[in-house]
């Protein structure tokens, strides 16, 4: 049975900018009665006011912030899209320093493990956490040995997630080249031919846009009979693009 959004309490931690706010807009535009949540309260508070949403300020790394920040909450879905990579995310491992490295788990792994050991309790039986990786896991690089591990750990993560937290269903996303600002660093009089560039191989031979992404989100928070899955939204990167 797919379920209806409208009405519905939903989380998006990670929902100031990229693909979260994309998520929390879908899921507003849907009837949801949502919540936007992330470390940069000025940049959260603004996102919401652009939705009618509610704004919380979150720093998933804190575990006991994260309890506070939940307790005495009910939700339907939550869904986590918070990036903050910290640590070296690239470089040959033999000069990795393995205590710096570890920074690199904080927020995508560690963080998104606090939000379920947390939310699940917010959550009615069939509500849903989504949590997010990335095609680090599945294209490795040299260089990207602890970026890749820690990526590939969240899916791994999930499947155990959806076993241990049932009837709570967890699921993941794993977004492929997706337009956000993370491009910014790229000149803009350089950026599209650059992304055109990186993609041309792709079965989709483009960026992926943030607002389709995010339909993949809204598909797991509404798609009753799924769990434990990871899906991708990639434009077939993972098949050798």
């Amino acid at each position: 049975m797919t379920m209806s959004l409208s009405g519905k309490k939903v989380l998006v931690v990670g929902g100031g900018s990229g693909i979260g706010f994309a998520v929390a807009e879908g899921a507003a535009r849907e009837g949801a009665v949502v919540t936007v949540a992330s470390t940069n309260e000025q940049r959260v508070r603004a996102a919401a006011d652009r939705i009618g949403a509610e704004a919380g300020v979150l720093d998933v790394t804190d575990e006991a912030s994260v309890a506070r920040f939940l307790d005495g909450k009910s939700f339907d879905h939550i869904a986590t899209t918070a990036g903050d990579w910290g640590g070296p995310r690239r470089g040959p491992l033999a000069d990795a320093d393995l205590a710096a490295a570890a920074a690199v788990f904080s927020v995508r792994f560690w963080g998104a493990l606090a939000l379920a050991k947390h939310g699940v309790k917010t959550l009615p039986p069939g509500g849903s956490i989504t949590l997010t990786n990335g095609m680090i896991a599945h294209r490795p690089a040299k260089g990207s040995v602890v970026s890749t591990a820690m990526a590939g750990g969240i899916e791994f993560m999930t499947r155990a997630l959806a076993v241990e937290l049932a009837p709570v269903r967890v699921n993941c996303v794993c977004p492929g080249l997706i337009r956000t600002g993370v491009w910014d660093s790229i000149p803009e009089e350089s950026r599209e031919a650059e992304l055109a560039k990186r993609t041309a191989r792709q079965l989709v031979p483009r960026i992926g846009e943030a607002a389709e992404t995010a339909e993949a989100y809204l598909y797991l928070m509404r798609g009753g009979y799924t769990t434990g899955q990871v899906l991708y939204v990639d434009g077939g990167l993972a098949l050798g693009g």
